[in-house]
């Protein structure tokens, strides 16, 4: 029997790679999409059941091959993690340039829209499949500084409900993880060293619930999900 595919978009060494791990880990074959694959390859070795493939999701005929490789050599995708975000251009509107907030909507939410046409139709066919997207608590309010990023994150977020609304019916899992707090990661904590681990967003934890939204019962499914430190203020 075929093992089924998920296919996560958006691949470091935080929430992409420990996405990538727990579906390995359920036996899952992993396509790791991203702009490079100097990260992705060798965790592909690592993995032993992935394909490391490039794919720019701000081109839609990057997305069309990198999903043709996956279909070739993986078969169709049964879940798909968009946790594309790119490096965020922190600035006001009076920084911002038009490139900068053109570039964050191209990553955020164009991206989003063109990977999911990708796996849409077979998931019908088979009327099952999940998508869960990776979003941020700058999708609900914006800030001083996310003048590009919140606007491309509340259009992931509007792009990620009406699918929901549109998909569930036909049997595809439409979620969101709201990330809110500071990812773990090696560079967030050379920045914050006085930090204490319980501060952090753990990528495992992250990696978890993708992975539990993807195996929900449909009697039961959640759209959007908060992922938070306890300590966080909110």
């Amino acid at each position: 029997m075929k093992k089924p595919v998920c296919a996560v978009i958006g691949i470091g060494p935080g929430n992409g790679a420990a996405i990538a791990r727990r579906f390995s880990d359920a036996s899952y074959q992993v396509a790791l999409l991203s702009r490079s694959t100097e990260f992705t390859r060798p965790l592909a070795e690592e993995l032993g059941n992935a394909r490391a493939i490039d794919c720019d999701v701000t081109e839609a005929s990057s997305i069309e091959q990198a999903f043709a490789d996956v279909r070739e050599h993986l078969g169709e995708v049964n879940v798909l993690v968009y946790n594309a975000g790119g490096a965020a251009r922190w600035a006001t509107v009076d920084d911002l340039s038009p490139a900068d907030f053109d570039a964050s909507w191209r990553v955020n939410a164009l991206g989003a829209l063109l990977a999911t046409q990708q796996v849409i139709p077979a998931m019908k066919k088979r009327r099952a499949g999940s998508i869960v997207f990776i979003g941020a608590t700058a999708s609900r309010r914006g800030g001083a500084r996310t003048a590009a990023f919140a606007p491309a994150k509340a259009a992931q977020r509007s792009l990620a409900e009406s699918m929901a609304k549109h998909l569930w019916p036909a049997g595809i899992h439409v979620a969101l993880i709201i990330i809110d707090g500071v990812v773990d990661l090696p560079a967030t904590r050379k920045v914050m060293a006085d930090k204490d681990s319980d501060f952090f967003v753990k990528p495992a934890a992250v990696a978890e619930i993708a992975y539990q939204l993807a195996i929900q019962d449909p009697s039961a499914w959640s759209f959007e999900v908060e992922a938070r430190p306890f300590g966080e203020v909110w």
